[in-house]
């Protein structure tokens, strides 16, 4: 019973992977650990994975890639219907591995680390450029007063 496509639904600590072979059986729907996961992909055969594009997607994208799977982000609000059931993170990862397999689909492209680097000192840079003008509106109202 060989895997095929795996959902990831990412957490802070507790993952939850869905894995279903090429005829839709489901192999498996666990939880893992942060320090396990790597471990546990590593011992998988090469598979498309699918995972949500959210907070530490692009990095968990990267190390999946570098063991040699593939893996397509998706944004969370076209996975959102394939959800069949009350949200919990089992049934997220299975609407995931379900949303990744599908034609017309549309996913987010990885970014590297460099493109990551940038992006973080343009919101820092907007986050002061906003904060400066918050105080200053502050500023000036109590001057007038």
């Amino acid at each position: 019973m060989e895997v095929t496509t795996i959902g990831l639904d990412l957490g802070k600590d507790v993952f939850q992977v869905h894995g279903v072979t090429a005829d839709g059986t489901v192999a498996f729907n666990r939880s893992i650990r942060r320090r396990q996961l790597l471990k546990f992909f590593e011992a998988l055969p090469r598979c498309l994975v699918g995972i949500e594009a959210c907070g530490s997607a692009h990095h968990w994208a990267s190390e999946l890639t570098a063991i040699g799977h593939d893996v397509r982000l998706m944004p969370a609000t076209y996975v959102k219907p394939y959800v069949k059931r009350g949200k919990t993170d089992a049934v997220d990862a299975e609407a995931i591995c379900e949303a990744v397999t599908r034609p017309t689909m549309r996913f987010v492209a990885v970014k590297s680390k460099e493109q990551q680097a940038l992006l973080t000192i343009h919101r820092v840079r907007q986050l002061v450029v906003r904060q400066k003008t918050q105080m200053l509106n502050v500023i000036r109202g109590l001057l007038r007063e």
